[in-house]
């Protein structure tokens, strides 16, 4: 691996350092003041330019994340609030905007999207016949249990930073999903690999609906960057695209009273089956690259946010269209898992400089 301008093995790193944490590794820390307090967190750093945070009370998300000291992870004024602190149906259902910051934030595991009140007969609790759902759904407020993290050496000679653990949404006479989660980073790399898989371990088959909201924000983005989409074609706009008439690849500096703009692409996967959108930065010679399934995720959505002390652009692979659950379910598309039933999504977010 390449350290600090030089190549390493485990051996050469182990002849200049007495800890691994010299070069790179993961800390357990607690945030400990004003809204964040008591958030469980591991801090990653690779050595190869990339720290990053893993909110461990916020189902496992990624919360500031810099490479090369640059900040690329968006930072809002709502910080990493504790999920104590969250109530579900706040605000008419717009309670996530309370709590809205970092490079990820989770939306599942049974609805995405805006609230919605739908059918809940499968789970035949006649007090409890429909499911009311806020924005996005409950899971990025839901601690995680976690199971392990640290350094691991691998037989081809790398060292694999990682986190796993396990997020429960789980009610009564209602849904029983679990999300395990693994989290992994090359040291001397610039990538984070994330692995979710989605169970129903339930006796009930149980909606499933699941959306990653990739929130970049400044210095990354900035006046000129570029958002660049693979070949694709543009399936729906919000109504703000016509109004405000800004542009969704080059990107503008804040903006007084900006409305978001939310775009639904459907991408053309390579070979593989996997789409590569990316924001680059040519004034700072940096981009930031989102890898994904197409399969697994055959909707993307595009969310500028551009407006002044809200400064971001969001990537968001779907497996569900922007419609939502109630025209999911009313159109057949909508993903129902029958007991036992699980699925996985493998997703890679890159940095780096550009050639």
């Amino acid at each position: 691996m390449k350290l600090y301008g030089r190549s390493h093995d485990r051996q050469s790193l182990a002849r200049h350092a007495g800890d691994l944490s010299a070069a790179g590794g993961v800390r357990a820390v607690v945030l400990d003041d004003g809204s964040e307090r008591g958030i469980r967190t591991l801090e990653f750093r690779t050595g190869g330019g990339l720290s990053f945070d893993v909110l461990v009370d916020r189902a496992m998300d990624l919360g500031g994340a810099e490479f090369e000291g640059r900040g690329f992870g968006w930072r809002s004024a709502t910080g990493f609030r504790h999920p104590g602190l969250h109530e579900y149906r706040d605000d008419d259902g717009l309670s996530m905007m309370r709590s809205f910051s970092g490079l990820l934030l989770t939306a599942g595991l049974d609805h995405t999207l805006f609230g919605a009140e739908v059918d809940a007969s499968q789970y035949r609790y006649p007090p409890r016949g429909t499911a009311v759902h806020a924005l996005h759904g409950r899971v990025a407020n839901l601690p995680a249990r976690l199971t392990g993290y640290g350094e691991r050496w691998q037989e081809d000679g790398r060292c694999v930073l990682w986190a796993e653990g396990e997020v429960r949404q789980a009610a009564i006479f209602g849904e029983h999903l679990r999300l395990t989660r693994r989290i992994e980073a090359d040291l001397g790399g610039s990538e984070i690999r994330l692995t979710d898989r989605v169970r129903n371990a339930g006796f009930d088959p149980t909606p499933h609906m699941y959306l990653y909201h990739v929130n970049v924000g400044w210095p990354f983005l900035d006046e000129g960057a570029r958002y660049e989409l693979p070949p694709h074609r543009t399936l729906w706009r919000s109504d703000s695209v016509a109004e405000q008439g800004v542009s969704h690849t080059a990107m503008p500096a804040p903006l007084p009273g900006f409305v978001e703009q939310v775009y639904e692409h459907e991408l053309e996967p390579d070979a593989a089956g996997l789409a590569r959108p990316r924001l680059v930065n040519e004034r700072l010679g940096v981009y930031f690259e989102l890898e994904f399934d197409t399969v697994r995720f055959p909707s993307f959505f595009q969310w500028l946010h551009l407006r002044e002390g809200a400064y971001a652009v969001g990537f968001e692979p779907s497996t569900h269209h922007v419609q939502g659950e109630a025209a999911a379910r009313e159109d057949g598309s909508m993903t129902f898992l029958a007991p036992g039933e699980e699925r996985e999504y493998t997703t890679a977010f890159r940095v780096g400089h550009l050639d």
